[in-house]
């Protein structure tokens, strides 16, 4: 898949995530098998989708990068950042904190982190790796 079509991908996933975890997190961490008991740990999840959105926002903002190095070093970026989302939700459901629709967070993640490795794998240093 093109540069292009994976980071719209990858931004809309982590939009809709930081969305749902800012908007409706009574709604969504029930699901996963976590309580909110108080209004911190509903800021922690608003907290959370700070990050989720910047993830985003980088994603869909450098969708037409056409610098071979940049887009080779967003690929390392992004394969990272999905690599940690799998190993602590891995640890999350490995411990009993995530329940139910809870595992399908390191699935998901995983599969984030497998597709990045596949982008990162077609930037070829100084070749216009966009396709």
């Amino acid at each position: 898949m093109s540069n292009r079509v994976f980071l719209t991908l990858h931004g809309a996933i982590y939009t809709a995530f930081a969305l749902a975890l800012f908007v409706v997190p009574g709604l969504v961490w029930p699901m996963y098998g976590v309580e909110l008991n108080d209004r911190y740990a509903v800021f922690l999840s608003e907290h959370t989708s700070i990050f989720l959105g910047g993830v985003a926002a980088v994603s869909l903002l450098l969708r037409e990068i056409d610098h071979p190095p940049t887009q080779r070093q967003l690929m390392k970026a992004l394969l990272i950042t999905n690599g940690l989302g799998a190993v602590i939700t891995l640890y999350a459901g490995i411990t009993g904190i995530f329940t139910g629709l809870g595992w399908s967070d390191p699935a998901f993640f995983s599969l984030l982190t497998a597709l990045s490795y596949l982008q990162l794998k077609k930037q070829t240093p100084g070749a216009g790796a966009n396709a």
